[in-house]
Formats: structure tokens, C-alpha cells, sequence
């Protein structure tokens, strides 16, 4: 990588989301390995044919809608992600994730599984979404609440005043250093469906949302990352770019973020 580097912002939340399209937790810091945050859409809501709960039907992924209603999270006493804990509407936490999910979504075919040989992930592990992104679309759909719970990053990075939106799409194809020794390589963003829209605990169902970001960015938001040397990410981390391209050729392939 280039040795020169600068701050494009400062870590400002970190998000992982243990059961995949569930609500995330919050977390100052967390371990970043080759798969990603640890533990990140390492349980899925799985059907009968195998398919993984999401808010799209794909070849992998079946639209469950409700799983934005409930929330996901390890316990605080398990030092490594073991099974985590599914939170109803009201934030308690239930007793049976499986039994749960079947009466929630009205399915009897659905149980709580950990990833296996298929990939929970669309295709890459980390998502980040920048501040001046976000303030935009805030101007975009004045009235309607928007912070980013609804794009589902894992990282949120402060960006210095006059950033201009969508500045992530300035680092695709460049390496960024995270701490002492994580490096990520940016490859894409995301494309984006219409799980954007859909209400979640305290933000409601807006098509204004999805619609924005197709006018004014090809529906596209975020930047897609694969984890180049792994390290710990931690809130107030300054994300320092390197000064061009730098684009190892390992044959990772182009992806849509995970939900």
C-alpha cells in the first residue's frame, strides 16, 4: 500500500448485526477478521428450502417481512459469538429464537441457523456509509426520520465539514487503514432495494427514501469493503485512505450488501 495516507473522517458507530436482517447492535469496538466484523450475519432465519430470511427474494435470499422489527445481539457474558440473543418489537429478549420467529412471521417452516457452507453475506463483509452522505439524504426527504439503520452499515465514518455526498464512491479501488492493523480495500458500493423503505422499530415505511437515491445516485449508496489484514475497529478510529489506487487482484467478486 501506499504510505501515504489521510484521514477521510473519524469512526463514529460501529454496527453488527448478528442475525441477518434483523435490527443491529452498537458496539465501541469489536475484533475485524477475514470474514468481517466477528460474529456479523452469523445467524440467519432459515426456511425449509434453505433459503436465508432477507428483505429481497434471490436464488439465496427469501423477503421475510418483520425480521426489521426485532433486533439481534450477543450476550455480554460469551467472549466468542456464540448463540445471540433474538429481541422482540419492545426490545425483550425471548426466551426461543426459532419458536419466536415461526409464530412472528407466520411460518412454521423457519428456524434461527448458523452459518454453514453457504455465505450469509450478498457477497462482501463490510459496508460503510459516510456522514456526508447521509446529511444528504436527510435533506432529501425532509420529514421523514432517516439516520443509518436504514442502509445497514457496519461502520458510520464522521466526514470534515464540506464533504460532499457520496464521497465513497471517491475510494473504490483504494486501501484504508483502521487502527494500528486493520486495512480494508474498498471494491463497490451497494446496490440498494427496497428494504431501505421498509419501517423499522422507531422509523417508518417511506418510499421517499429508495426513491432519492435512485434519482440522484443510480440507487446506489455506501462502498463495499474485503478485509485486507485483519485488526480491531474502535469507535473514534481515524480512517486513513491511502493516495490512489491500490487494488490487490485476488478474484473477489463484485456483491450487494448483505441485510
Amino acid at each position: 500500500m501506499d504510505n501515504d495516507l489521510g484521514g477521510a473522517g473519524v469512526i463514529e458507530r460501529l454496527w453488527r448485526y448478528p442475525i441477518k436482517s434483523t435490527g443491529g447492535e452498537r458496539l465501541r469496538s469489536v475484533e475485524v477478521d477475514e470474514r468481517g466484523l466477528t460474529g456479523d450475519r452469523l445467524y440467519a432465519v432459515r426456511d425449509a428450502e434453505g433459503k436465508f430470511g432477507s428483505g429481497k427474494n434471490t436464488r439465496r435470499f427469501r423477503r421475510m417481512d418483520g425480521l426489521l422489527h426485532l433486533s439481534s445481539r450477543y450476550p455480554r457474558s460469551t467472549p466468542e459469538p456464540g448463540p445471540p440473543e433474538l429481541l422482540d418489537p419492545h426490545g425483550n429478549v425471548v426466551a426461543d429464537p426459532t419458536a419466536y420467529l415461526r409464530s412472528h412471521l407466520g411460518r412454521d417452516d423457519v428456524e434461527l441457523a448458523r452459518e454453514g457452507e453457504i455465505s450469509h453475506f450478498d457477497q462482501l463483509p463490510l459496508s460503510v456509509l459516510t456522514t456526508a452522505t447521509l446529511d444528504w439524504i436527510r435533506q432529501e426527504v425532509p420529514g421523514v426520520p432517516v439516520d443509518e439503520r436504514r442502509f445497514r452499515p457496519n461502520v458510520l465514518v464522521r466526514t470534515p465539514p464540506g464533504t460532499p455526498p457520496f464521497v465513497e464512491d471517491e475510494w473504490t479501488g483504494r486501501t484504508a487503514r483502521i487502527g494500528d492493523t486493520l486495512l480494508i480495500e474498498f471494491l463497490r458500493s451497494s446496490e440498494r432495494c427496497v428494504m431501505t423503505n421498509q419501517a423499522q422499530q422507531d422509523l417508518p415505511h417511506s418510499p421517499l427514501v429508495l426513491r432519492a437515491i435512485a434519482k440522484a445516485h443510480d440507487n446506489r449508496l455506501d462502498v463495499l469493503a474485503r478485509i485486507v489484514t485483519p485488526g480491531t475497529a474502535r469507535v473514534g478510529d481515524v480512517l486513513e485512505l491511502a493516495s490512489g489506487p491500490d487494488r490487490p487482484k485476488d478474484g473477489t467478486p463484485d456483491g450487494v450488501i448483505a441485510s
